[in-house]
């Protein structure tokens, strides 16, 4: 079995070209397992992942879960309001009582950046970021990485444009290094009250005319505008927002003939995607969920190993 050069995935920055394309890889494999009738193989039976999820999931968590289930580890779920932490519990002393309890992969989500590293710092087991603030969330890069990959074949000469909430998005802080990286061309695309202030640390350039870049770029990856974390109003209105930057009937029409639609997931519907964006062929929300358990399969493998039947190599 190969493996990653790093023990824990904390940022996409952890992950270096070949370690990236060693998911994708692993992933392709896992994905065939996920079309067989019986999915469950038994690569990681008497391995224990932990889900600690202090921040409202669904997509991600549930991908987490049924990946380590597939891969037949013991799946413990781990939320806030069933946790210590509601009664004064430092995430320290979270970390130090899961690490005596000897799991051997935790994955966190928590509101504030940085929650991930402190894991990594008091415990021995491997640690996946399933999304820190408004910091990172690098398995949603590297399923959207799958994604692309699986369509194009490539990244490099592909134009991706990056459009939204660039400011408040995890999602947008792992996918533009991830994809600069890996020798795509990256384009944030807001108004600039949601572009951030130093893009080229993303490996981006930005821009605010939506409509102008479209017919140039292969990928367009919408994120969802994210009402809980506005701490003012960076656009009038929610309709204003949507006219300029949403994807409609009119904005499919401008789209290269091969390109497609991303998002991450919940839509935010008639405001990033109107129906008719979201039911077109071109968007590959539904493929992206389905790439999300395997490539979180993929990393648990690749992390905490295991010996998969001969179908996985």
């Amino acid at each position: 079995m190969s493996a990653l050069s790093c023990q824990h995935l904390l940022r996409i920055q952890d992950l270096k070209s070949d370690d990236i394309h060693l998911v994708l890889d692993t992933a392709r494999s896992f994905k065939e397992v996920n079309e067989r009738e019986i999915k469950k193989l038994p690569t990681l039976r008497g391995r224990t992942v932990v889900n600690v999820f202090l921040e409202n999931s669904t997509r991600t968590r549930t991908s987490f879960e049924i990946a380590a289930k597939r891969l037949s580890a013991d799946a413990v779920n781990f939320s806030a309001a069933a946790s210590a932490t509601q009664k004064g519990e430092s995430l320290v002393d979270t970390a130090q009582t899961l690490d005596a309890m000897g799991c051997d992969l935790v994955v966190i989500r928590h509101r504030f950046a940085g929650s991930p590293q402190i894991l990594a710092r008091n415990m021995r087991a491997h640690i996946i970021n399933g999304g820190d603030g408004k910091h990172q969330h690098p398995t949603q890069a590297l399923l959207d990485l799958f994604t692309i990959r699986e369509r194009f074949g490539r990244f490099e000469g592909l134009k991706v444009g990056i459009v939204g909430d660039i400011v408040h998005s995890r999602v947008a802080g792992s996918l533009a290094p991830g994809l600069a990286a890996l020798g795509a061309e990256v384009v944030l695309i807001a108004p600039p009250t949601l572009l951030p202030a130093r893009p080229e640390v993303l490996g981006a350039t930005t821009t605010q005319d939506l409509d102008a870049l479209l017919p140039e770029l292969d990928v367009v990856y919408m994120l969802r505008i994210q009402q809980e974390r506005l701490e003012a109003a960076p656009f009038p209105t929610l309709r204003e927002y949507a006219m300029l930057y949403g994807i409609n009937r009119e904005r499919l029409a401008l789209l290269k003939k091969d390109a497609i639609i991303m998002h991450p997931g919940p839509v935010n519907r008639g405001v990033e995607l109107t129906s008719d964006a979201i039911d077109t062929a071109r968007n590959l929300l539904l493929y992206q969920v389905n790439a999300g358990v395997a490539v979180r399969m993929a990393l648990m493998y690749l992390l905490i190993g295991g010996e998969p039947d001969g179908s996985v190599a």
